[in-house]
């Protein structure tokens, strides 16, 4: 049986980094709607939906045409808001798209839904892609994963794993061993979603700032789904003119 699907898109304005992200100008449009308007190309879904607690946000939304619905201020995290929309949803899988994604490929969406039903015992999912430039292995801002033969998750990192131990140059370990970043970009059955918020903050998530390491350090399996997609995420008002520039190679936008 198909399984009815949402896609859910946290956006908050208090951004410590970057206030008001979502609503910062791409070529013209604010980045929510770019993200909102990537994700609508996707198939499969029955919900596409904007969480927020900026009244500014949800307008925003509305102007353009694409549904919003607004959560409390005081949740910890874009995860809980997900959760909270999800479960007044009569959906099975729900997916988690951060609002700064604004390239974001709608294949990669039907992907990460597929990547989760494959796998029975998989309660979430998410996308990777494979490094072959060492140079990427340098950077502390990007998820890594390494999986098992099934591709379900061992563990996440912001270091480079596996440690090359035998190779002393980080740049040539891709040259010996397989290395996958993570894309930012979840599938989760609703049942775990909404079980998923109350799980105890976990010591490894602590550590590596990841919260997808509190489903693995409660026994949860994950799933990984393989793809070439190379996400510009925005995280500070600098990458801005980087994602312009790559929507205008894309030609989606002038």
């Amino acid at each position: 049986m198909t399984p009815r699907c949402a896609a859910i898109i946290p956006a908050r304005y208090a951004s410590s980094r970057f206030p008001g992200k979502p609503l910062a100008l791409i070529a013209g449009k604010p980045m929510i709607q770019w993200v909102y308007e990537r994700a609508r190309l996707a198939k499969g879904f029955d919900h596409l939906l904007v969480a927020t607690d900026d009244d500014r946000i949800l307008e925003t939304v509305l102007s353009f045409g694409g549904k919003a619905v607004m959560t409390p201020s005081d949740l910890p995290s874009g995860t809980d808001r997900v959760a909270w929309v999800a479960r007044d949803l009569d959906v099975d899988v729900v997916v988690n798209l951060q609002g700064d994604e604004p390239l974001i490929e709608p294949d990669a969406l039907e992907l990460v839904v597929a990547t989760l039903i494959s796998d029975d015992e998989a309660v979430m999912a998410t996308l990777a892609r494979r490094v072959y430039d060492g140079e990427e292995l340098r950077h502390h801002d990007t998820a890594r994963v390494v999986m098992d033969y099934r591709q379900r998750a061992l563990y996440f990192s912001r270091a480079a794993v596996p440690f090359a131990r035998d190779v002393q140059d980080i740049t040539q370990w891709p040259g010996h061993y397989t290395y996958y970043d993570q894309i930012g970009l979840y599938a989760y059955r609703k049942p775990f979603l909404l079980a998923y918020k109350d799980l105890p903050y976990s010591q490894l998530e602590q550590a590596e700032k990841l919260e997808q390491l509190r489903a693995l350090e409660n026994g949860y399996i994950l799933k990984v789904g393989l793809c070439d997609f190379h996400p510009i995420c925005v995280d500070v008002p600098e990458h801005l003119a980087a994602v312009e520039h790559r929507m205008k190679e894309m030609g989606i936008a002038r």
